[in-house]
């Protein structure tokens, strides 16, 4: 292990097919008023919205809600929600659904009492609430494994009058206080929806395995937690309301994100950069942006750095080396990593998410370009890919 770094993660997580009975306890330590914030109304339907009210009941708690959070969280409704925490002076947010909700409640949480221009601030600039801004605490109830949003600070929001989409990685004091984690609670989403989550799972793995080249324990643990997205996939996209599969997805969901394996690497994000501004532009699936985009970000990256994809072609897909050159297993591994992309139903390029030839300027343009595992790219570089996912 490379690299000097401190490791602490304050989320307390309850896991299993009976989480949700730990909700009211996980709920009284907070304020008495709770803004519940959830999407669509799916959980309405499938009983999550019940246990939920239920448990708010239970801690005595007076609830506002907030509904209608959408994928791919707009400015414009966070400002809906600034406006709701003021109007009722809530104590603690709890968000209640997939990533989209749990990114959205902690960008709540810094810009509900932030008097200046919230976006600029945290998403343009990335800083931070001030040590004295006051800030809401955050609960979440997951219902969509895939984006690890219930164990870190990310908060990615789009705004569409500017035309972009951007993340920001929030301090620890924004990290959700707790997360309850029921696999069932993810068996009513549609099955596009949960390959979309599956391939989120395992972009994360990627884009913190890609990265440097000493022997590090964090690349162990990463290829475990691939070998593990790839098989339950193999099972749940077969059969969604298998048990043991959904569980393996949602608990590698979590920990793919939540920074373990981050430490003592330099990491490279850039193919979420690219994914994001495919929905920026477009406002497509961010899961399936990520598997348009990554077969051919992968093979630039592989030109760079062979050795590693070679590795990852070995231990994660099992391809027998048989006195191959590094390069020659590197291009092995992502040909199997593109079949698996095809064998899930995930979106093999960005034709298949109706992106024209004519948008890959819009989407270059919105692209956030930073040094990534092996390489700094250019433009041309990000339109060269977006060619080659097409």
């Amino acid at each position: 292990m490379l690299g000097n770094f401190i490791y602490s993660n304050p989320t307390k997580l309850y896991f299993g097919d009976e989480a949700q009975r730990h909700l009211a306890e996980a709920l009284r330590p907070y304020g008495h008023k709770v803004l519940l914030a959830y999407g669509g109304g799916s959980i309405k339907r499938n009983g999550v919205y019940d246990d939920v009210r239920a448990a708010l009941a239970e801690a005595g708690k007076e609830v506002v809600e907030l509904e209608g959070i959408m994928p791919n969280p707009t400015y414009e409704k966070l400002m809906e929600g600034v406006r709701t925490v003021r109007q009722h002076d809530v104590d603690f947010i709890l968000a209640v659904g997939g990533g989209s909700t749990i990114d959205y409640a902690k960008a709540l949480s810094a810009a509900a009492w932030y008097k200046g221009d919230a976006w600029q601030t945290f998403w343009v600039e990335q800083k931070d609430p001030a040590p004295d801004q006051r800030i809401l605490p955050v609960g979440a109830v997951l219902t969509m494994a895939g984006t690890g949003s219930e164990m870190n600070g990310g908060s990615v929001i789009t705004n569409k009058e500017k035309g972009m989409k951007i993340g920001k990685v929030f301090k620890e004091n924004l990290y959700p206080r707790f997360a309850v984690l029921n696999p069932k609670y993810t068996f009513s989403l549609p099955q596009r929806q949960m390959v979309a989550g599956i391939f989120d799972t395992m972009s994360h793995i990627m884009e913190q395995y890609f990265s440097g080249d000493d022997d590090c324990t964090s690349d162990y643990l990463a290829e475990g937690l691939m070998r593990s997205v790839v098989a339950a996939s193999r099972v749940a996209v077969k059969d969604p309301l298998d048990y043991e599969a959904r569980s393996n997805l949602m608990w590698a969901s979590t920990w793919a994100l939540n920074t373990l394996i981050a430490e003592g690497k330099t990491e490279d994000w850039m193919v979420h950069m690219i994914g994001h501004a495919v929905s920026a532009v477009t406002d497509a699936t961010h899961g399936m942006t990520l598997a348009a985009v990554s077969v051919a970000y992968y093979r630039n990256m592989a030109a760079i750095a062979p050795a590693r994809f070679a590795r990852f072609a070995k231990v994660v897909w099992g391809i027998p080396a048989d006195g191959k050159s590094d390069a020659e297993l590197a291009s092995e591994g992502i040909d199997a990593l593109g079949a698996w992309i095809r064998e899930i139903g995930a979106a093999p390029d960005l034709s298949s998410l109706g992106v024209k030839g004519d948008q890959l300027d819009a989407i270059a343009d919105a692209t956030i370009i930073f040094r990534g595992g092996y390489t700094l790219l250019t433009r041309d570089d990000i339109m060269r890919i977006l060619r080659e996912s097409l």
